[in-house]
């Protein structure tokens, strides 16, 4: 999804965990952009513009304006991030150039809404199996996320890859068959239905055997 916001970086000079550590200390973040035909430029970023990008809707999928130094202003697409595992603060990001004209890979999140019908009156289980698909489309054509009704699941019903609703230049990448998610009978009810089709619990495997015949 494309936003309007500006982020204004500064080229970085040297390289190495002195420099990373004073950029830090200056409230900056080291970063990379590349993409478009043109060279990887290392550059210098301001931490909380970014965790605002990361933190809203559309998160990683936001295409956002790059100035760097205040000259050309570039769209760009955040594609990796590293934040510190105690701390939990971001330490680096890698940009990527986007040609507005041209089709982009994204895995876009996918919500779901009601309740299944199969676990009011059926008592199943409802199950979450993938919360993200990925598509390829135009950059404007990103969504923020994709939402399916869950509510007519029975149990033994489920979502798909498929049922994902498409639109403008999208097109599913992800295999079609892929179950988003489904209603299942839960354990205990499953093996009592199972009982029940067996008329009973089977008996041990002695106790079909039977005894020998006696001589």
């Amino acid at each position: 999804m494309r936003k309007d916001i500006t982020v204004a970086a500064t080229p970085r000079e040297g390289r190495g965990k002195n420099v990373n550590r004073r950029l830090r200390l200056e409230e900056k973040i080291p970063a990379v952009v590349y993409g478009v035909g043109k060279d990887s430029v290392a550059l210098t970023v301001n931490p909380k513009e970014i965790n605002k990008i990361l933190l809203s809707g559309s998160g990683h999928n936001t295409i956002f304006n790059l100035s760097v130094d205040g000259g050309t202003v570039e769209p760009v697409l955040i594609t990796d991030w590293q934040y510190h595992p105690v701390k939990g603060k971001l330490l680096h990001i890698d940009l990527l150039r986007i040609d507005l004209a041209k089709r982009i890979k994204v895995k876009v999140p996918v919500h779901t809404t009601g309740d299944a019908k199969g676990v009011k009156q059926q008592g199943g289980l409802f199950e979450i199996v993938s919360r993200e698909v990925e598509i390829e489309c135009l950059p404007d054509d990103i969504p923020e996320s994709f939402t399916l009704d869950v509510t007519p699941l029975m149990i033994g019903m489920n979502l798909r890859a498929q049922d994902v609703p498409m639109s403008g230049s999208m097109k599913l990448l992800t295999a079609p068959e892929k179950v988003i998610a489904h209603v299942v009978a839960q354990r205990g009810a499953a093996a009592a239905e199972a009982d029940a089709a067996a008329g009973g619990k089977a008996e041990p495997e002695v106790a079909k055997k039977g005894k020998k015949e006696e001589k």
